[in-house]
Order: C-alpha cells, then sequence, then structure tokens
C-alpha cells in the first residue's frame, strides 16, 4: 500500500528529504513523492518501509545516532517496525533494530530517531493511503508565503543574486511555523522581524560570507567533542544570519539532515540551504536571549526579544544604540511594507 506517514508531534508529514539522501523528518504539509512510502507487511507480524523517493528500504540506522534513512536494499532487522496501537487512529513505531520507539525530535527540526524507551506524543504517527488524507499548503495566506517576491525585491533593492527568493521559499518547509502562526498581523509581524534581522545581518542581503575575515580563525571551539571541528575548516558567519562557530553548524547540519559540520561552505553555495539555516536558528535556538526569535514574536513579547537572541551580548547588554536602532528601522520599514503595525516592544 502506498501511505504516507504523518507526525502527530507538529501534524507535518514524514519526508525522506533529498531524494531520500537525508535522514527522514516530519516537516512537510504537503505530500508528494517524497512523503509516500509502500508499506510491506513482513510474515512477522512487523513493517517495513519503501521510500518512493529513492526505491530503498527505511532503516533505523544504529551507526547514525539511530536516525530514520531511506538506504537500504533489503529488509533485514533494523528495516523492521512493530506498529503499535496508541488509540484514535494513531500509532507508535518500535524499531527492532534496538527496541525503542521512533520520535520526531522537534529539537532537532524533527528529524526521525529510534531512540525512545516509552511513547507519547512526539513518539505517536498516522500512516493512512496516499491520497486520502487532506494536505494543506504550507503558507495559504493569498495561496503562498505571506511576503510576496515583489514585496522581497522591494525590501533587499540591492541584493546578491546568490540571497534568491525561490531559495527562500524553498527553504519553508523545513520550519512550517514559521510566518504560519496566529492571524494575518502576527504572521506578517515575524516576516518582519525575520527580514529586518536579516537585513541588518548582511547589509541587505550584500553579504554572503562574513566582511570580517580577520575573525574568520576565532569561531572555532576545539574543546567541544559532540561537534568537533574539521581539519582545514573555517566556522566563521554565513548565510542570512551569519551562523558562526562549529557547534552551530554541527547542530545546524544535524536538524535539517545536511553535512554542514563536515562542509561549511554549504551555506555559502546553496541557497536553499542558507535560508534553512536562518531558519533553523529562528525557530530552534535562544541564543542570548531566554526564547527562541519565533516565540518572541508569536507570543507577543515583541520584536525587541529577538535582538536579544540574535545578538543580546553584544548589542542590548551594552545599552543598544546604533546597531539596535538599525534593525528596528529596518523592522519598521517592513512593516510598512508588509502593511501591517509593528507592535510594541521595538528594542531590547
Amino acid at each position: 500500500m502506498a501511505a504516507t506517514i504523518k507526525s502527530s508531534a507538529n501534524n507535518t508529514f514524514v519526508s525522506a528529504e533529498n531524494q531520500g539522501a537525508s535522514p527522514l523528518v516530519a516537516n512537510r504539509q504537503a505530500a508528494q513523492a517524497w512523503e509516500t512510502f509502500n508499506v510491506v507487511n513482513n510474515a512477522d507480524g512487523t513493517v517495513s518501509f519503501l521510500s518512493i523517493a529513492n526505491n530503498k528500504y527505511v532503516t533505523a540506522d544504529l551507526n547514525q545516532e539511530t536516525k530514520l534513512i531511506a538506504r537500504a536494499s533489503v529488509i533485514q532487522d533494523w528495516e523492521k517496525f512493530r506498529k503499535i496501537d496508541r488509540g484514535n487512529g494513531k500509532i507508535a513505531l518500535q524499531a527492532v533494530a534496538n527496541q525503542l520507539y521512533v520520535s520526531a525530535d522537534l529539537n532537532k527540526g524533527g528529524v526521525l530517531y529510534a531512540n525512545r524507551t516509552a511513547a507519547a506524543g512526539w513518539e505517536e504517527f498516522t500512516i493512512a493511503q496516499a491520497g486520502t488524507e487532506a494536505s494543506q499548503p504550507s503558507h495559504p495566506s493569498g495561496g503562498g508565503f505571506i511576503v510576496s517576491e515583489q514585496q522581497f525585491n522591494q525590501i533587499y533593492p540591492s541584493r546578491q543574486s546568490f540571497y534568491t527568493y525561490a531559495g527562500f521559499t524553498a527553504a519553508l518547509g523545513a520550519y512550517p511555523g514559521f510566518a504560519n502562526t496566529g492571524d494575518d498581523a502576527m504572521r506578517k509581524q515575524e516576516a518582519a522581524a525575520f527580514l529586518a534581522n536579516v537585513y541588518h545581518e548582511t547589509g541587505g542581503l550584500y553579504y554572503i560570507n562574513e566582511a570580517n575575515t580577520a575573525n574568520y580563525p576565532h569561531y572555532s571551539d576545539y574543546g567541544n567533542t559532540r561537534y568537533p571541528v574539521e581539519p582545514g575548516k573555517q566556522y566563521y558567519g554565513r548565510g542570512p544570519l551569519q551562523i558562526s562557530w562549529n557547534y552551530n553548524y554541527g547542530a545546524a547540519g544535524e536538524a535539517l539532515g545536511l553535512p554542514l559540520l563536515k562542509n561549511p561552505d554549504l551555506v555559502a553555495q546553496d541557497s536553499s540551504v542558507a535560508w534553512k539555516t536562518a531558519l533553523w536558528f529562528w525557530n530552534t535556538q535562544t541564543g542570548a536571549g531566554s526564547m527562541t526569535c519565533h516565540d518572541a514574536m508569536t507570543k507577543s513579547r515583541g520584536f525587541g526579544e529577538t535582538i536579544r537572541t540574535i545578538n543580546g551580548a553584544l548589542e542590548c547588554n551594552r545599552g543598544g544604540g546604533g546597531p539596535v536602532q538599525s534593525r528596528v528601522d529596518q523592522y519598521k520599514r517592513i512593516c510598512s511594507i508588509l502593511g501591517v503595525a509593528p507592535g510594541n516592544n521595538l528594542s531590547c
């Protein structure tokens, strides 16, 4: 049976990203080929999943932190899962490989891991015949993203051609809640806040790599054993929010299913990857603040709180001044372009 798998953790479809080359991740609002699997009923009562994306079986890879990935040519124990009825049409998947439950880990961008000893919300899924479950676009307002391409070009009149609107909108599926939470005003305010901080960090999408080359060697934390420095690689700022440090490249790559620790230059080579790293920080990291930028805007804490998260130690904690005002000015300008009031608490 051709089927879709939907995570109860964030109500999104599981995708075999990059045509199956990346680990499975729950991040799609709509189901297409990458989000479709043939369900195989094995003789021992277990099930296996054959990805339509690359015609490979999904495996719980114990050599890769138990991530689920479609890479096996035959069914063995690592490719088998027990379906556990959780009621209300929901099931849990227990990997035969290690007897642990599959989880859509929202702390890691929704990537699927077989690493939980018990099943709860993040470990619950629904499996439906492909084409029978209604799917919704990621950003339904007006049939697309809440910022049009014309508005994007107006916001960034001197942007580098690398920073494409298509690359941005392609990256949105990684974090479907971004600029898609709350009413129309809240969605526009979050989009404006993100784009304003991006404007400040990159000089209006002019800089792809950090401008100050003297800083390049400084961003390597050789004491970090989880995300160790790759020989010959530098982790200076790249992309819309200038992601830096090896531990950030490692964590972002882990969440997005991309080899950013080994190849940080991907952020400066692929527009969609660059935008995804910025969305990863915005939606999952608290930085120098106490909450993510996404939460700051959707929980009415205001634009100033996003400044604190992104660069609070250097800007908010040193009296604000020019950089803070620059961000605020851009936020007001972009809100005007999008036709929304900027709200309260603009400065940190």
